[in-house]
């Protein structure tokens, strides 16, 4: 048995760990993995070489780099999540990002906010994450891999219809977004992240804790803050410029999830 440690340097939320779960589960010979997001690491205990999983993370586009790999006389005792538990999880922390993508989007048109409704959308991106998780549970590998495939081009859609709304109003003359509307709804939508990455840094062992830099270094509060700084900007400069910068710069990052759903789908 060896357990071989790697660097993944775009691992800073939940979601992207589930990514790497769902990529390795097709790996015959990885035995056990324990994540360590604060610190942006992965364990995993296999069996023969460490090239194909070295292989398999590359596509992923994370950024992985293998730091080492050790002999062991077998993988280190964990008490492992049951399949019901794990369902029952993925449900309420898909049952969180959905609620909040619903909450987002609709305050997003109503308010007339890009940032709002763009941020939406990456709690969407983070529901099909977490529910591609849930339909891969129990489930085969090509199921997975048809559902990621499906879901990558419908997300990839989304951000591409978000780019042209923006430039729409940029070249428009659009009303000025409600700006208390953005930062509280945004506000809200931070503590919704910060419970759905607890809940799932707490279900890997009972004795591990939360590390404030965890959150504080996700994408997803990263993209809250982000909302909540162009609301502020928005009342100060009476210009509806920073709204559109921050919908532009979350649609990005929509973006790039939606290709790393699609690499899951690459064999």
């Amino acid at each position: 048995m060896q357990k071989s440690t790697f660097y993944i340097a775009q691992m800073d939320c939940a979601s992207e760990e589930q990514m790497v779960r769902m990529k390795l589960r097709g790996q015959q010979t990885v035995k056990q993995l324990a994540f360590d997001l604060a610190a942006r690491q992965v364990d995993i205990w296999h069996s023969g070489e460490v090239r194909p999983i070295s292989s398999a993370l590359s596509t992923l586009g994370l950024g992985a780099r293998l730091l080492n790999t050790e002999y062991q006389d077998k993988a280190a005792t964990k008490e492992k999540t049951s399949t019901g538990s794990e369902r029952k999880l993925l449900l309420l922390v898909l049952g969180i990002n959905a609620a909040f993508f619903l909450l987002e989007i609709t305050t997003g048109f109503l308010a007339k906010s890009m940032g709002l409704i763009a941020d939406s959308l990456d709690m969407l991106a983070d529901a099909l994450v977490y529910g591609l998780s849930l339909w891969a549970v129990g489930s085969t590998l090509s199921r997975q891999k048809n559902i990621a495939k499906l879901s990558g081009y419908f997300q990839l859609g989304l951000a591409v219809l978000g780019f042209a709304e923006v430039v729409r109003r940029f070249l428009g003359a659009e009303a000025l977004p409600d700006f208390w509307t953005m930062i509280g709804v945004s506000a809200f939508a931070l503590i919704g992240n910060s419970v759905s990455l607890y809940l799932l840094q707490k279900s890997q062992s009972k004795g591990a804790h939360m590390k404030a830099s965890m959150i504080f270094t996700s994408n997803d509060v990263i993209a809250n803050l982000g909302v909540i700084l162009a609301g502020v900007l928005v009342y100060f400069t009476h210009s509806a410029l920073p709204d559109l910068v921050i919908g532009v710069l979350v649609f990005l990052l929509v973006a790039r999830g939606a290709f790393r759903i699609l690499s899951l789908a690459k064999s």
